[in-house]
């Protein structure tokens, strides 16, 4: 079964088409970096009109980099929650207008789950295991008994991950995207030129949450209390330091998670699993099983949402026509 993925939850217009929810046959994925750059950030309405502009030649390229005509496609699956509510329309429409005018299946991706699901295409996972999704707009720990049987046991209280990485490099002037700029920086740097605090929330309900703000406010306010001496001020230093102390919160939840559950299957997803700290310090972990997807596949992109949408079709859940965008994340199971 061959399925159209259309993905524009944010800042990346992509479409693509995989078959059997595991080949990919193309993957096509426009950046709007160069719209964004002046702001260092996403700015909502910019981001809409640049997917309204880009979807149609992204589409026809994804089709024809797989060498295929609309014809030969099974299904059509589109984001619809959560991100930015005009950029989610833009796909939306565009994918249900296709499948009405082919009279093809179509179904609503949810962008969470797209994410933990797109280690599933370049390998075979076991369930159940723990799940990683560290992004510019979403942090959760999570156990994954099947495609859709999600348990979130700790999440951010503040701050995404990603959006904290986002926040020290705009005020640093490190460069944008701010998660890659402090990645490829805190290569050059000491990561201990500076201990940053970790909040401690280990506590109750708390045991798996992480929480960023007070990692941001001590790298952007605070930063000569945090100082050891004789260690450079150097930005390469600060980037590293901080690196290390927003990763090692993640890793201080994940691995709580696996050893409270015994699960020792681990796989990430999201933007900040492309981080090449956060794979390293993963990969280097005795007795567990590690899963990323390719760099490729940790961003916004139309492969993971064919993917979840062949699950999906292959269960027979097809989406009604009144289906719609919505800007918030859908109820997960709570642990």
């Amino acid at each position: 079964m061959k399925v159209l993925g259309i993905e524009t939850s944010c800042d990346e217009c992509s479409c693509a088409v995989v078959e059997d929810g595991k080949k990919i046959l193309s993957n096509v994925i426009v950046s709007q970096f160069d719209v964004h750059k002046p702001y260092s950030g996403v700015v909502p309405e910019l981001a809409s009109r640049a997917h309204a502009e880009m979807i149609l030649p992204v589409y026809r390229e994804a089709l024809k980099e797989a060498g295929l005509e609309l014809t030969a496609i099974d299904g059509i699956a589109a984001t619809s929650r959560p991100g930015l509510l005009g950029a989610l329309l833009v796909g939306l429409s565009f994918a249900k207008a296709l499948a009405y005018t082919r009279r093809l299946p179509f179904a609503a991706a949810d962008h969470i789950r797209a994410h933990l699901y797109a280690p599933h295409i370049e390998h075979d996972i076991e369930y159940p295991y723990i799940g990683l999704l560290a992004s510019g707009g979403h942090t959760l720990i999570t156990k994954i008994s099947s495609f859709d049987d999600i348990e979130v046991l700790g999440a951010t209280l503040d701050d995404a991950c990603g959006e904290a990485f986002d926040k020290v490099a705009k005020y640093y002037g490190f460069g944008f995207p701010g998660g890659a700029a402090v990645d490829a920086l805190a290569q050059k740097g000491d990561a201990r030129a500076f201990r940053f605090p970790q909040p401690s929330l280990h506590k109750g309900e708390h045991r798996y949450d992480v929480s960023y703000s007070g990692l941001k406010t001590a790298a952007v306010n605070q930063l000569d209390m945090f100082h050891v001496p004789g260690c450079e001020k150097s930005p390469a230093n600060i980037a590293a330091s901080f690196q290390k102390a927003a990763i090692d919160m993640l890793l201080t939840r994940v691995f709580r998670a696996a050893e409270d559950t015994g699960i020792r299957r681990i796989a990430a997803g999201g933007g900040v699993a492309a981080n090449s700290y956060l794979r390293s310090a993963l990969a280097s972990q005795r007795g567990f099983e590690i899963v990323f997807p390719s760099a490729r596949l940790c961003t916004d992109n139309g492969a993971m949402i064919a993917a979840l949408g062949f699950e999906l079709f292959r269960r027979g859940r097809i989406s009604p026509w009144t289906e719609t965008a919505q800007a918030r994340v859908a109820a997960f199971r709570k642990a």
